[in-house]
């Protein structure tokens, strides 16, 4: 699927959704959580982008775990795009990273603590890839318009921009929703409806979550009229290698994306 394919499922009256486990645990994890989601977006006819992390840079402590591997991780991503022909988007942290993850994905990601690195934004808008830059948590959503700018101004139009709440003191987040119009003036918006419900910055170096209010933030960002959801989701949350705490049980996933499409139907009529 080329880029402006990708573009369009976020530019359309269905809703995008990006969903999978939050890294690359195994190839049976990947295989099962992308065929249970895309079975449950063709159902609900949502355009669907599977999402893992082949690498996890950003741990709080040094023996957590990164990943299998670049190439493994990269190799079974671009594997269940293949067996279900599906998009998929994973997330880079260097610019040295883009080109290689360009091989093997659909969408680029940039973490939001590095929606501001100029090197890492030109160089994954030099592969043509859709470029997805999550909102910084220190940032206001018009600022988000320079990190689109970057990109657009090294020849690629193929920009989305993803909110995933504003740091509320040292150990919680909040989602300003007047964030979401804004920022669909410089591109499509994303509401990441998992990453919005961390809790960093804990004494143990495992960051916390309050995954019970998943619904709460996707509901109200589809009522706000965002273009698309990105939800991390696991079978078992509670022995996820990464962000286990603000993950969204995969048995629930379906009751949610049909509430969801439910209040999308209303504010499209």
């Amino acid at each position: 699927m080329n880029s402006a394919d990708v573009m369009k499922m976020a530019q359309t009256k269905s809703l995008v959704l990006l969903a999978g486990p939050c890294v690359v645990e195994g190839e049976d994890l990947v295989m099962e959580v992308a065929g249970r989601v895309k079975e449950i977006a063709d159902k609900l006819g949502m355009p669907y982008v599977f999402k893992a992390s082949y690498r996890k840079a950003n741990r709080s402590r040094v023996d957590s775990f990164t990943g299998l591997g670049d190439q493994i991780g990269l190799e079974l991503i671009q594997k269940v795009g293949k067996t279900f022909g599906i998009p998929t988007v994973t997330d880079i942290h260097a610019a040295d990273e883009a080109a290689m993850a360009a091989a093997y994905v659909d969408v680029l990601q940039i973490p939001a603590f590095l929606c501001r690195q100029t090197d890492l934004l030109q160089a994954a808008a030099a592969t043509g890839k859709v470029v997805n830059i999550k909102k910084g948590q220190f940032l206001s959503a018009e600022s988000m318009k320079h990190a689109v700018n970057k990109v657009k101004e090294a020849g690629n139009n193929n920009v989305w921009l993803t909110e995933r709440g504003t740091m509320f003191g040292y150990q919680d987040l909040v989602v300003d929703y007047r964030g979401i119009p804004v920022m669909q003036e410089y591109a499509p918006a994303i509401m990441d409806c998992t990453h919005s419900l961390q809790q960093p910055n804990q004494s143990s170096g495992v960051t916390g979550g309050r995954p019970e209010l998943i619904g709460t933030i996707a509901k109200a960002a589809v009522a706000v009229g965002v273009d698309g959801l990105f939800i991390e989701t696991h079978p078992n949350p509670a022995v996820a290698l990464s962000d286990g705490a603000n993950m969204l049980q995969l048995s629930k996933l379906e009751e949610l994306l049909e509430q969801v499409m439910e209040i999308r139907a209303v504010i499209k009529k």
